[in-house]
């Protein structure tokens, strides 16, 4: 028997089994990950791309929300129908109101959203942003300006040094027209930004029949107000003790540098001797104006605020206001 007839053929037949073995088994590997491949690839383009169903506007999901200024609500300082308003009251002033104090409820009005020129009442404001820019105790420096201020005016001179709550009591009291341009000053550097910083504080508040053109009030055009923004307006200004013990302050004697040495501030507002419980706020007149008057009282712990604008007889009408006011409390 040759050698070539005793030679094993099944171990040849076994390597090709196996090497076909391996070929398969690759091609499963190599099957098995491009598959994998192709799942994590569509699972990764989901979480970059959302489905149209929930994908919104590029600038919604990228433009962070802080970047868009969210407008605020004004404060709500006065509301509601007036309450006393069928009460048979009758005032000489073309416009007029009545609120509570305390909780900004609208009790009577007259014409509450007619704009009317106010004259000094305008200080109302200028001394409410003054009061929170310019310290009490700091020492002011008058600029030339000022003293250049027509009609009245305490006679603050170029130069002089004054300690700015002197100025306040000037400015609500006596109702100097040169100390409200230089607090104008002291708080914002100069007149044309207080004004600015006036009107804008306005809308803040919400006063949306309010415009300032001076902060004393001297010039009529363009300078206007309603008898609602003037209560809404001195509502916020009571948050500030301050400016609560400046209106009710009847006088007050100052010390005052050289030659002048003492000066005498006699409030201008008749109301505080004249009524029971009156404590505020403030008096104004031009002769485009009429008499204005925001006066304000408080008995048997409620506050009272009225506002007559171009009125004959301004304390009459305050009084009376007021008188209705307290007898439905």
């Amino acid at each position: 028997m040759s050698l070539d007839v005793l030679t094993p053929v099944a171990p040849r037949r076994r390597r090709r089994r196996y090497r076909a073995g391996r070929v398969l088994l690759l091609t499963f590997v190599v099957l098995i990950a491009a598959v994998a491949g192709v799942w994590f690839g569509r699972r990764e383009a989901k979480a970059t791309h959302p489905s149209a169903a929930t994908k919104g506007p590029p600038t919604t999901s990228v433009t962070p929300t802080v970047s868009q200024p969210i407008a605020q609500t004004p404060p709500r300082l006065l509301f509601g129908t007036p309450l006393l308003q069928g009460a048979g009251v009758h005032i000489r002033a073309p416009a007029a109101i009545l609120v509570d104090a305390d909780t900004g409820r609208v009790l009577w009005s007259e014409r509450p959203h007619q704009r009317m020129k106010i004259a000094s009442l305008t200080k109302i404001m200028t001394a409410t942003l003054a009061l929170d820019e310019v310290p009490w105790q700091t020492t002011v420096t008058v600029a030339r300006s000022v003293t250049r201020v027509p009609l009245v005016r305490e006679g603050l001179r170029t130069g002089e040094q004054v300690k700015a709550w002197k100025l306040f009591y000037a400015l609500l009291l006596y109702s100097g027209n040169d100390d409200a341009n230089q607090l104008a000053i002291s708080s914002a550097g100069s007149v044309h930004a207080f004004l600015g910083q006036m009107n804008a504080k306005a809308k803040s508040l919400g006063l949306r029949d309010t415009h300032y053109t001076s902060p004393s009030g001297i010039r009529d055009r363009d300078n206007y107000s309603t008898a609602w923004d003037l209560a809404a307006l001195t509502r916020y200004a009571f948050r500030n003790p301050r400016f609560d013990q400046l209106v009710k302050t009847r006088r007050i004697q100052v010390r005052w540098s050289a030659p002048t040495n003492s000066k005498i501030y006699l409030n201008n507002n008749y109301l505080l001797h004249e009524y029971t419980g009156a404590n505020g706020v403030k008096t104004g007149y031009t002769s485009e104006s009429g008499w204005c008057l925001v006066a304000s009282a408080t008995r048997h712990g409620k506050r009272l605020i009225a506002v007559v604008l171009d009125s004959p007889n301004m304390y009459g009408d305050a009084r009376r206001l007021l008188n209705l006011g307290f007898s439905h409390t």
